[in-house]
């Protein structure tokens, strides 16, 4: 066995750059699996200039000096943030504790609705059936109200961590955007000069993911703002939690659709019953997706991810349960990654030959 391990490593990692690439991702790996808290606001800024870099260079392009684009990109991106946190998230939680108080008057329609089925069914349900369920969910939906209540109010360290994130967070994406021009050049000139494979990989991935993450972010914030203005229209409860859920569902894809859906519905079905407005919504909300898929998503990725689906979606599974939000976010950028050093591995003497 020893023997057959040797063979394998000497095999695979006897090119002097794959092995310094794999020692750099373990490294890399162990860095964020282990000091992932502390270093998250020095990541998050990292991930927020990176977005905003091509708005840099497109200004630069118009001759426009460094320092005045990058003051000018981060003046809009510091009022778009000052405008979520004003705005958009106490009208969100406001709307999350509107519907927490409404959930008991929605469980009393659900057991209205569901005693009937004792009546046409009663060899399959019967009544007593029916009010266990409606207990049972009425039990944990409370736990949950008092879990968020318990945690919004006694969790100091999450509102120090959260004016943490408010305060370091747009000073790492200033300093990333002026100075990051050098600071590429100090992380790679500690690199060995001979990095074709690194080299490769990059060129392979830097396109691509630039591409996933500002389309994804655009993607998200286009979907849920078009979202909230056909759920005003219609004057939905919830709209801008809703709309926040559905802008979120484009992370996950296939499946982030599907699960957002049946809220919306729920909603829509209690305040409006089986009249035209349900189906009018629904229909628009439809239309939203189809247009979503099929016009915005081929506009925003120029670069299509050649991943197979069944990929896309174990990697959403296997990064969101590592790193949660931010694992979903880069799960296809992390997946293709992975695809493109595997491409670029130096093969085996014996498979250049044949």
């Amino acid at each position: 066995m020893k023997r057959i391990f040797s063979k394998w490593i000497e095999r695979y990692f006897s090119n002097e750059e794959a092995l310094f690439l794999f020692v750099l991702l373990a490294a890399s790996l162990v860095i964020i699996l282990t000091l992932g808290g502390p270093l998250a606001p020095v990541i998050a800024g990292l991930i927020l200039a990176f977005l905003m870099q091509g708005a840099v260079g497109w200004l630069e392009n118009k001759n426009i000096s460094h320092m005045i684009s990058v003051n000018l990109v981060f003046a809009v991106f510091f009022s778009a943030l000052l405008a979520f946190v004003i705005i958009v998230i106490p009208l969100a939680w406001q709307q999350l504790a509107k519907l927490f108080n409404d959930i008991p008057h929605i469980l009393q329609q659900i057991q209205a609705g569901l005693l009937v089925l004792p009546e046409n069914y009663p060899g399959i349900v019967t009544e007593q059936q029916i009010s266990q369920v409606v207990a049972m969910a009425t039990q944990e939906l409370s736990s949950v109200g008092q879990w968020m209540l318990a945690y919004s109010f006694n969790s100091l360290g999450t509102i120090v961590a959260l004016l943490i994130y408010f305060v370091l967070v747009p000073i790492l994406v200033f300093f990333f955007l002026k100075d990051g021009k050098s600071l590429v050049q100090s992380w790679t000139a500690v690199l060995p000069h001979k990095r074709e494979m690194m080299t490769k990989v990059w060129h392979e991935m830097d396109v691509q993911i630039a591409n996933y993450i500002r389309g994804k972010t655009l993607e998200i914030f286009i979907v849920g703002f078009v979202t909230y203005l056909g759920f005003i229209f219609f004057d939905l409860d919830y709209a801008a939690l809703l709309a926040i859920m559905v802008g979120l569902s484009v992370l996950v894809p296939y499946i982030g659709a599907a699960l957002v859906t049946l809220p919306v519905a729920v909603i829509g079905f209690f305040q409006f019953g089986w009249g035209n407005e349900f189906f009018y919504l629904m229909l628009v909300y439809g239309v939203i997706q189809a247009l979503d898929g099929n016009v915005l998503v081929p506009l925003l990725f120029s670069e299509a991810v050649n991943l197979h689906p069944i990929a896309i979606i174990i990697a959403v599974l296997v990064f969101g349960t590592i790193w949660g939000f931010w694992g979903v976010f880069f799960a296809i950028p992390l997946a293709t990654l992975i695809k493109a050093i595997f491409s670029a591995w130096p093969k085996p003497v014996e498979e250049l030959e044949s």
